[in-house]
């Protein structure tokens, strides 16, 4: 059997269509990106928090603060860790978290730092089907005593 230029040609260009098709959807399937959060006391956008993956581990860093009252310059003065008066653009908060096994757009473990009290809380991550949303749950002791945020994915 003898395949032609053209069946060749039009195999290489559907698995491409194929490979580049789904590549948005991979991406889209874990947290790892940019994510913009919400104040909860006034729902304006807050700040850009950047999720990257190490070995299996996730991290959470700010990138930006986006609230005009937030001095450029704004340090976590409530923080009684390592992060105490350090700036807050740049800073880690969010960390140590990994997939749970068998339940797909799940994250658990590690902690996540709430500048604004300078307390630190267990952390559940859990996003949306589409990749778009990510809630994030900071709890003491058990999921049930805790708050929840919904991040957006930010392009």
């Amino acid at each position: 059997m003898r395949i032609s230029m053209r069946q060749s040609l039009r195999v290489f260009f559907v698995v491409g269509f194929v490979v580049c098709a789904s590549h948005p959807a991979l991406a889209q399937s874990s947290p790892i990106g940019l994510w913009k959060t919400v104040d909860d006391d006034t729902g304006h956008e807050k700040s850009l928090v950047r999720i990257t993956e190490n070995r299996g581990v996730l991290e959470g860093r700010i990138e930006a603060l986006l609230d005009p009252d937030d001095p450029a310059d704004a340090r976590c003065e409530q923080c009684t860790d390592e992060r105490r008066n350090q700036r807050l653009q740049g800073m880690v908060i969010l960390r140590g978290s990994r997939p749970v096994e068998n339940k797909p757009g799940r994250w658990e473990g590690g902690e996540i730092l709430d500048p604004d009290n300078g307390k630190t809380y267990h952390l559940k991550l859990t996003l949306s089907p589409d990749g778009r949303k990510l809630e994030v749950r900071g709890y003491i002791g058990t999921p049930l005593f805790g708050r929840s945020q919904t991040w957006t994915r930010s392009n």
